[in-house]
């Protein structure tokens, strides 16, 4: 079966169902990517199907980080007073694999004829890794950023929302434009851009909240990307893969896990080549 690759992931999509699936294997089994879970494929898909048609609702099942899905893709998820009316169910696979489907649709899921196999030792000790990030006594010792702030500004960077100014358009919103109130409308940037310049951090110089994992995965990349709109932001690099970087080069942002803290998945936007 022909499929195509989006966002990272293999991804098929018909008239009724979505299926998106991690391109990793260990063991004969899928997994997912270094900074990936069963949430960065739900916005994936979602974002994907939000492409061919709007999406009012949804809803989703435990295992799914519902703030973060509707934050990056603008989606309510439905609750109980909702549920009845919604027409798209999120469904969850064992083996790192997510499925949208218009509800009262039987679908036969096709099978990828892609994997690629990731070194056990580096599997072993990057899941280790996260599970200890994700203990409760786990606080950064560098910038901290409570929950509070990180769910007010979620929806701007998750959503890639952009904002007017009076010279032009800026990412991620403000509150002032100089000593003027900022305006109130949010506009939805396109998720591309061009490397104007970028650095790679050595496991020892990461700042705190990746040191854990920095040095099973050899420090960590940013760059500093133009977006085809016109504002410049800076990011991290994907983690499971490893582009050649250089000037002008093309990247999407992707939503991927970031850190954990509090024993709290943070999410943001990554860029990867395309």
């Amino acid at each position: 079966m022909s499929s195509i690759i989006w966002k990272g992931y293999l991804l098929y999509s018909d008239a009724a169902f979505t299926l998106i699936q991690s391109p990793f294997t260990h063991d004969g089994e899928r997994v997912f990517g270094a900074d990936s879970d069963a949430t960065t494929l739900a916005v994936a898909a979602l974002q994907h199907r939000l492409n061919q048609q709007p999406i009012t609702s949804v809803t989703v099942p435990d295992g799914i980080d519902s703030p973060t899905l509707s934050s990056a893709t603008g989606i309510k998820v439905a609750d109980e007073i909702t549920f009845d009316d919604c027409e798209w169910d999120l469904l969850l696979s064992d083996e790192a694999t997510v499925v949208l489907v218009q509800r009262g649709t039987e679908v036969e899921l096709p099978q990828f004829d892609v994997d690629i196999p990731v070194d056990s030792d580096f599997f072993s000790a990057l899941e280790g890794a996260w599970i200890e990030e994700l203990q409760a006594s786990n606080v950064s010792q560098g910038a901290y950023i409570s929950m509070a702030q990180y769910e007010e500004a979620a929806g701007p960077r998750l959503g890639l929302l952009g904002q007017k100014f009076a010279q032009g358009m800026t990412w991620p919103p403000r509150q002032m434009d100089g000593d003027q109130p900022a305006g109130v409308e949010h506009i939805a940037l396109e998720h591309v851009g061009h490397v104007q310049s970028w650095t790679r951090l050595s496991a020892a110089g990461a700042p705190s909240e990746f040191s854990i994992r920095a040095p099973l995965l050899g420090g960590i990349s940013t760059v500093l990307l133009r977006l085809n709109d016109g504002p410049s932001g800076v990011f991290l690099v994907v983690d499971d893969e490893e582009p050649e970087i250089s000037m002008d080069l093309e990247m999407e942002l992707v939503v991927r896990r970031i850190y954990a803290q509090e024993g709290i998945i943070r999410y943001g936007l990554k860029a990867r080549a395309i």
